[in-house]
């Protein structure tokens, strides 16, 4: 049975996920001052850094409509899985699913679900690469469901961030967690909760610290043995390589795969951030 897998740009899919074939992006946009991002190949995410880190004002992005939710199901041939980041952190998933009724009206017929990755950027490439591995194997469109749910209801996401201000500045962070990182430089090790919210796990007083004590989390997971790990990072390879080399010394992963943010990920994380997802 043919499937394609929906996702929206907040996944940040691996050069071999791009040439596959098997996904469709939906672009989220981003604001920054007078200037539109649209969050598709064409976007350089070195001009968009440089870009908010010039503008006094507060950008700020919007998710897909129903409407290009829906052009791309009817885009897409066979089973069609759908993709999303947190729905708590963004509307792109109440896009996906008002767009899913609608698809589902006109095409009684067909198959199509839309996953809450209750995660963002690594964790949505792991799902998707989760969904690619298993429908590609034949199973049956329910069982890829139930398999896939049960991988996001396992799944662990953690991120460590150079810039906390456009955490802040979007309500996912307090004010005084801003200010007390930007008065002491500390970095925050942050991850999601299992419903996709957001929160603290410790600190450090330097990004390589930081990535030590972001690793012993994952070492004290013990979730963490014989699964994938995706480094998504935005524009720092070395830091992603450095956490590479710190899980492989330490810890159990079968696969260890690095990414690079595409805009919203990169909207958040800014220079220097690094998503860990497993």
């Amino acid at each position: 049975m043919s499937f394609k897998i929906i996702v929206d740009s907040c996944c940040d899919l691996t050069q071999q996920q791009r040439a596959s074939g098997l996904y469709i992006n939906v672009p989220l946009t981003i604001y920054v001052g007078e200037a539109e991002y649209r969050d598709d190949e064409t976007l350089d995410t070195e001009l968009l850094t440089d870009a908010m880190a010039m503008c006094e004002q507060a950008a700020h992005t919007a998710c897909p409509s129903p409407a290009e939710y829906l052009s791309a199901y009817e885009a897409a041939e066979g089973d069609v899985y759908v993709v999303t980041l947190s729905a708590l952190l963004s509307g792109s998933h109440n896009s996906a699913w008002q767009a899913a009724q609608l698809f589902r009206e006109q095409h009684p017929d067909r198959n199509l679900h839309v996953f809450n990755s209750c995660s963002a950027s690594a964790g949505e490439t792991l799902v998707a690469e989760k969904i690619a591995r298993l429908a590609g194997d034949g199973l049956p469109f329910a069982q890829v469901v139930a398999e896939t749910d049960r991988y996001i209801a396992e799944m662990n996401t953690l991120f460590v961030l150079e810039n906390l201000d456009t955490l802040r500045k979007a309500g996912r962070l307090t004010k005084t967690q801003a200010l007390i990182t930007g008065a002491l430089r500390v970095k925050l090790v942050m991850g999601s909760t299992p419903e996709g919210e957001i929160r603290k796990h410790t600190q450090a007083l330097s990004i390589k610290q930081a990535l030590s004590k972001l690793t012993d989390l994952m070492v004290r997971d013990e979730r963490h043995h014989g699964k994938t790990l995706c480094i998504s990072h935005c524009l720092c390879r070395e830091r992603a390589e450095y956490l590479r080399m710190l899980a492989r010394k330490n810890c159990n992963f079968s696969e260890i795969l690095i990414t690079e943010t595409r805009g919203i990920s990169t909207f958040y994380a800014n220079s220097g951030g690094i998503i860990a997802a497993y």
